[in-house]
C-alpha cells in the first residue's frame, strides 16, 4: 500500500475512528484502525457492539490494507508539522513520511479484523443533522448508566412522518424532546443504547453534512452522513409509557428565571455536602420561593427567589443534579415549575420552549 494525503484530511476521522475503537486487551486487533487502499480509501474501526466506515480522499498510487493501533496512529498525525502526508507498508508495518520525519509504526495482522456489518438501507429516515444532534443531547444525561433495565439504559428515538422525540428516563427523573419538521417516509422507534448514543452525539458533532440518513434493521442502527458510515446495536425492549407518568393536572406553579434557579443550585451544591438535597418552599399567597440546603461539615443557606408563583402552599425536596441537568437543554430565558403535589412529580419546561419537558421526581423526606 501506498498513498498521498494530507493532515487535514485524515487526522479528524482517525479521532472518529480511534473513538469507536475498542479497548478490550485480549483483543488487540479491536484497538486499531484498519486502512484500506482499494477503489478508494477508508478507515475502519469496531468495538464488536458498534463499528464506523470513514471514506477519505487521497492519492492512491498501491493499493493495499493495514490495520495498526488508533491511539498510537492519533498521536503520530498530532505530531506532524507539513500537510502532506505518505502512508506505504513495509514489511506489513505501515510507514508514515512527511517533511523530514519518519516513523514505522508496528501492524497486527488484519485478517483478524471482524467485518462490520453494512445493512441494506431500507427504512430510511433523511433528517436534519443539527435537530437531530440537538434532541440526542436534550435527553442523553436522563439515561440510566446501567443495562440491567435496558430500555432504560437508552434513549428512545420516534421517528414520525413529521416530527422527531428522543426520550430518555432512570426512572428517576425523564427528558423529552421534541423536534418538528422531520421529513420520514416511515414512521419509526428505535432504542439506542446509551453508550452508543454518546458516540452518536460525539460523530454528528464532528460532521459537516446538513442532512443524515437513519435506518433501523432487525436489531441494527444505521447511520449515514457523507462519507461516515456508523452501525451500532439497538435494544430489543419496549420503553415505558412514559406519557401516562406525566401529570396532566398541578398544584403549585413558578414562574422564574433560567439563570436565577441556576445560580441558586450552584450555590445549594457547596451548601448541601454530600445528600447534594435542595428544598424548595412555595407559599404562593405571601409570594414567597425560597431554596434551602444545609450540611453539619459546611453550614446553611437560604435564598429568595423573583418569582410568580401561583396554587397551593408546597414544601419539597430534590436531588440538586437531577435538577440542573437539564438547565442546558431548556431554550428559554424563563422557566417554568409545575409541581403535582407532595411525594409526586415535578414538571419543568421553558416559557417559550414547549419542545423540551422533564419531570423529576421528589425525595422521600
Amino acid at each position: 500500500m501506498r498513498i498521498t494525503i494530507t493532515k487535514h484530511s485524515i487526522l479528524e476521522p482517525v479521532v472518529l475512528a480511534e473513538r469507536i475503537a475498542g479497548k478490550k486487551e485480549s483483543l488487540p486487533v479491536l484497538a486499531c484502525i484498519l486502512i484500506e487502499a482499494g477503489k478508494d480509501v477508508s478507515l475502519r474501526a469496531t468495538n464488536l457492539e458498534a463499528g464506523i466506515r470513514i471514506t477519505i480522499p487521497a492519492e492512491i498510487e498501491e493499493k493495499g490494507i493495514v490495520a495498526v493501533p488508533a491511539s498510537i496512529l492519533s498521536q503520530t498525525l498530532r505530531s506532524i508539522n507539513s500537510e502532506k502526508i505518505t502512508l506505504k507498508t513495509e514489511e506489513g508495518n505501515l510507514l508514515i513520511e512527511s517533511r523530514g520525519t519518519k516513523t514505522l509504526i508496528k501492524a497486527i495482522p488484519h485478517t483478524e479484523f471482524p467485518s462490520l456489518p453494512e445493512g441494506d438501507g431500507k427504512q430510511k429516515a433523511t433528517l436534519p443533522r443539527k435537530k437531530f444532534l440537538s434532541a440526542l443531547q436534550s435527553v442523553l444525561y436522563a439515561a440510566s448508566p446501567s443495562m440491567i433495565r435496558p430500555e432504560l439504559g437508552s434513549v428512545f428515538v420516534s421517528i414520525a412522518q413529521n416530527s422527531l422525540v428522543c426520550v430518555a428516563t432512570d426512572s428517576f427523573r425523564l427528558a423529552e424532546k421534541k423536534m418538528p419538521g422531520i421529513s420520514a417516509k416511515e414512521s419509526r422507534d428505535i432504542l439506542i443504547p446509551l453508550k452508543h448514543g454518546a458516540e452518536l452525539s460525539y460523530i454528528l458533532e464532528r460532521v459537516p453534512e446538513e442532512s443524515i440518513e437513519l435506518s433501523a434493521e432487525e436489531s441494527q442502527l444505521v447511520l449515514s452522513a457523507g462519507s461516515v458510515r456508523y452501525t451500532s446495536r439497538v435494544v430489543d425492549a419496549q420503553f415505558p409509557n412514559y406519557k401516562e407518568i406525566i401529570p396532566k393536572t398541578f398544584s403549585t406553579e413558578v414562574t422564574l428565571l433560567k439563570s436565577d434557579f441556576a445560580e441558586m443550585l450552584k450555590k445549594a451544591r457547596v451548601f448541601s455536602g454530600n445528600d447534594q438535597h435542595v428544598g424548595l418552599h412555595l407559599y404562593p399567597k405571601k409570594k414567597i420561593c425560597t431554596a434551602t440546603a444545609r450540611s453539619s461539615e459546611v453550614g446553611e443557606m437560604s435564598d429568595s427567589l423573583d418569582s410568580a408563583l401561583s396554587g397551593e402552599d408546597l414544601d419539597i425536596n430534590f436531588h440538586i443534579g437531577y435538577l440542573a441537568e437539564c438547565l442546558a437543554s431548556v431554550e428559554s430565558d424563563s422557566i417554568t415549575l409545575q409541581f403535582a403535589g407532595v411525594g409526586r412529580p415535578l414538571v419543568i419546561k421553558g416559557v417559550s420552549d414547549p419542545s423540551f419537558t422533564y419531570l423529576v421526581m421528589p425525595l422521600n423526606r
